[in-house]
């Protein structure tokens, strides 16, 4: 019999008496007549008993809105389709901006050093008067107002004024090409466009007015162009304003925030566009509030005098996650650059200095800050750093030992999945539950989360698909200009009618946590076995010289063979020594039909542009097949090194 797995972390009894998740569980204990032995208990029946669930959400965060007679979940047998909150009026930003003294509720940091704060009355006043300038410039209920901006207040005022006024907010990072800016905005055709003159990235600055203009000129219908002096360089554009110049113009006007039902849409997200166009996801503001404020306040335990920092961009849906931590009231740090400039300490001195309590990052970071050798504890202070959250990919093992031997001991680690799809999580942390090594804490309060096989059959301690049974708040309202709603359902729901299928390929385990072994559309089938590739970058990970790996499955003589690429640390090149050494640590590590048949030596590996590396594109690639959308790519270039590894006869397999 194997020995119980031993955690790598557990939470003092003070710690789980001061939670907020066990403060709300004492409530419903006490309003139900009930009693929940564990955390599994609660989470069954928080997917049970919505209707009394969801409303004690509301309750216990507590929601600024009228939440309306009507029950909270109607026809949730239509999936999707069930209606939520029905009556129910709210205003997002008016959630986001209760607060009005003189706490900090954004400092913001530039590559370069230079440094901002915005106190929530500060806010309040940039957010009125910019709310103002939208006004004159005709936005209304249900227009699009479009950022193509750093990680800056800028891009958080201009957000919460479209917001108050029930207008839909979209973003890009302003590093995408002009075709993927195009690809997306394009779709959303917004009435403004906030952009900045450039940005900051690892010690270097990027103009980019020329693309900005560009975008001015193709865009449906000549939006109104707001410029942000990022880089304080002349505005040469033309019919535009200046953002510090808007913000003088709508000075000393009122707040106003219109109520609108549970479900107006709030923002357009993007998928990453890799198989054709980027679908633009909508997503209602009740649903986003309601689900934001569950994580943030239950699962990561987020209180007002927090510091709550994510390394995130404005294309990623982690600044929308991160952004939400205002409805408690936290202070929010926000970063724009190169987390390695001009050192692999940069960020962990900012998060010394401003004395960040709970600090996300994504899986990827952690591995490059294993892989240079840097353990920020040895230089920093991180005293009030209680919480690290890692998304974007699964979080290995080396992952997680890095974390507890090189941060902080003292921490709850807790690595989190859910996606731009539903803007929130499927499963996430909890500070009053154990951390194991390699494990997604738990599944989410109120997410119906199976792992299912290929016939509908639940799996537990066996992979799957990652699935969602049962409806929930931030569903998203829909695909923009999907008037039937075809798309939508194809996407999600037509693997399992009724259910929403992720497209993860996942396990539960036996402590109820959760293992994301892949992209479903990613699993290798060698010998038609399904192997997840984060199973095997789990272990390719730990060999030093590798910076980088991608892992796709080849047609190749009726089978399909796994085949690995490496990108090695600078001045290393792939020797049998090596080859023998990853072949061995897959073996021992996993199984044998991990082991890659190929293995194989590449400059870069291509990513999408929000940073996770692009499998699909390099299996199409190897196949002699198109790759339907380059723009979706931060270097599409990088695809032309597996071109030559697979001419056209090998392609063809």
């Amino acid at each position: 019999m194997n020995a119980p797995l031993q955690p790598l972390w557990r939470p003092s009894p003070e710690r789980v008496e001061h939670a907020a998740i066990t403060r709300f569980q004492r409530l419903l204990e006490a309003r139900h007549g009930l009693r929940f032995d564990n955390y599994a208990a609660l989470h069954a029946w928080s997917v049970a008993q919505p209707q009394d669930f969801w409303p004690a959400v509301w309750e216990f965060c507590d929601i600024v809105g009228e939440r309306g007679q009507a029950p909270a979940l109607q026809d949730a047998e239509r999936f999707p389709g069930a209606r939520w909150f029905e009556g129910a009026r709210l205003n997002f930003a008016e959630n986001l901006l209760r607060r009005a003294d003189d706490q900090p509720a954004l400092i913001g940091y530039l590559e370069n050093g230079a440094r901002e704060v915005l106190s929530y009355a500060q806010l309040r006043e940039q957010v009125a008067a910019f709310a103002h300038c939208l006004r004159q410039w005709g936005v209304q209920s249900g227009d699009r107002v479009a950022g193509l901006l750093p990680n800056t207040g800028a891009a958080v005022v201009a957000m919460l004024a479209t917001a108050s006024l029930g207008g839909i907010w979209t973003s890009c990072s302003p590093d995408f090409g002009f075709s993927g800016i195009m690809d997306r905005f394009g779709q959303a055709e917004p009435r403004v466009v906030v952009a900045c003159d450039g940005y900051h990235y690892g010690g270097r600055t990027f103009d980019i007015r020329a693309k900005v203009a560009q975008l001015q000129a193709a865009l449906p219908g000549r939006p109104q162009l707001v410029l942000v002096p990022v880089l304080g360089l002349d505005n040469t554009l033309e019919n535009t304003v200046d953002f510090p110049q808007a913000l003088r113009q709508g000075a000393g006007r009122p707040l106003q925030f219109t109520r609108l039902p549970f479900d107006h849409p709030l923002y357009i997200l993007y998928s990453s566009g890799t198989t054709g166009k980027p679908k633009c996801i909508v997503h209602g503001a009740g649903g986003t509030l309601l689900q934001h404020a569950k994580e943030h306040r239950l699962h990561v335990d987020l209180h007002a005098d927090d510091v709550l920092f994510y390394f995130t961009t404005c294309g990623w849906m982690m600044w929308n996650w991160l952004v939400s931590g205002l409805s408690c009231g936290a202070t929010l740090l926000l970063f724009d650059g190169s987390p390695f400039f001009p050192g692999p300490g940069a960020l962990w001195e900012i998060a010394e200095r401003e004395r960040v309590s709970v600090f996300g990052t994504s899986a990827k970071y952690i591995a490059a800050l294993s892989g240079a050798g840097f353990a920020p504890n040895r230089h920093y202070a991180l005293e009030p750093l209680k919480t690290l959250l890692s998304t974007g990919s699964p979080l290995t093992e080396s992952g997680f030992q890095f974390v507890y031997a090189n941060i902080k001991r003292d921490l709850c680690l807790s690595s989190i999945s859910g996606g731009t799809d539903i803007i929130s999580c499927f499963a996430l942390g909890n500070p009053t539950l154990p951390v194991h090594e390699g494990q997604l804490q738990c599944i989410g309060l109120g997410m119906a989360v199976e792992v299912w096989d290929e016939n509908g059959h639940a799996l537990r301690g066996r992979k799957g698909e990652l699935v969602c049974t049962r409806p929930f708040p931030s569903t998203p309202l829909g695909f923009w200009n999907d008037a039937d709603g075809e798309r939508f359902r194809q996407a999600y729901f037509a693997r399992f009618p009724g259910v929403w299928a992720h497209g993860d390929y996942a396990e539960i385990t036996a402590q109820d946590g959760l293992i994301i072994h892949g992209r479903s559309d990613a699993t290798l089938n060698p010998g038609g076995v399904r192997i997840g590739t984060a199973e095997i970058y789990r272990q390719v990970e730990k060999i030093a010289a590798v910076a980088d790996s991608l892992c796709v499955g080849q047609r190749h003589n009726g089978d399909v063979r796994v085949v690995l690429f490496v990108q090695l640390r600078a001045g290393l090149q792939l020797d049998d020594a090596l080859i023998r050494e990853i072949k061995q640590m897959i073996r021992a590590n996993a199984t044998p039909r991990h082991v890659p048949e190929l293995i194989l030596q590449v400059d870069d590996i291509p990513k999408t542009l929000t940073g996770k590396n692009v499998e699909i594109a390099v299996t199409q690639v190897i196949h002699g097949e198109p790759v339907n959308n380059l723009e979706a790519l931060a270097n599409p270039q990088a695809l032309e090194q597996f071109r030559r590894l697979f001419p056209a006869p090998e392609r063809q397999g």
